[in-house]
């Protein structure tokens, strides 16, 4: 077992991967042979990831604010603090802030055979957004 305490510094979400403005910290990235990745993301009001997906799936848990998720082809939810999220590996979607609330949330995820842990798309565009009864 062993105990960090240290963290690198947050880093700015790549402009490729988010809609507005968005902080990652990473929070642990398991030894080998596991692949699991723990991130903290805090997406500032109206940030958005960009359609994306996880090739064996991802865990979100929401720990302060709210936001938004939707799966490709399914209805844009609103989710708050104590929700938790599952992504199917392979499902194509995004998540987000709301438009006047910050959110924070937990992701979990693990890298597929290509040692990648998600694999982006295009952005989310503001109407699809901004619909959260779609």
């Amino acid at each position: 077992m062993r105990v960090t305490r240290t963290r690198p510094e947050s880093v700015a979400g790549p402009a490729a991967w988010f809609t507005g403005t968005v902080w990652i910290d990473q929070i642990a990235a398991a030894a080998a042979p596991s692949t699991l990745h723990a991130l903290s993301v805090h997406f500032t009001p109206g940030a958005r990831t960009a359609w994306h997906e996880h090739p064996r799936g991802q865990i979100l848990h929401v720990l302060e604010g709210s936001g938004r998720v939707q799966s490709r082809g399914g209805p844009v939810e609103e989710i708050r603090a104590g929700d938790t999220v599952v992504a199917e590996p392979g499902e194509w979607h995004w998540h987000g802030a709301g438009p006047g609330t910050f959110m924070t949330h937990l992701a979990l995820q693990e890298a597929g055979d290509d040692g990648a842990h998600a694999h982006w798309g295009d952005h989310v565009s503001d109407e699809d957004y901004q619909s959260p009864s779609r």
